[in-house]
């Protein structure tokens, strides 16, 4: 997918999916752009942490 230069990124979605994101947002007093905003950056922050590559359920499969 190529990615331009501007600012602007642009996200086909289905009408009832975006009817209801923006009645859930005018709920919340937040505009499209705010909780994107919030959420790609809470996002990108998450994705930049390392992984540990273990979870404890993991012993408990093993059997230990």
């Amino acid at each position: 997918m190529p990615v331009g230069e501007s600012g602007r990124i642009v996200v086909e979605v289905d009408t009832d999916l975006k009817r209801d994101l923006y009645a859930a947002l005018q709920r919340e007093r937040l505009t499209l752009k705010e909780w994107f905003v919030k959420r790609a950056n809470r996002y990108v922050a998450n994705s930049a942490q390392l992984s540990l590559g273990f979870s404890g359920d993991h012993d408990v499969e093993e059997g230990r």
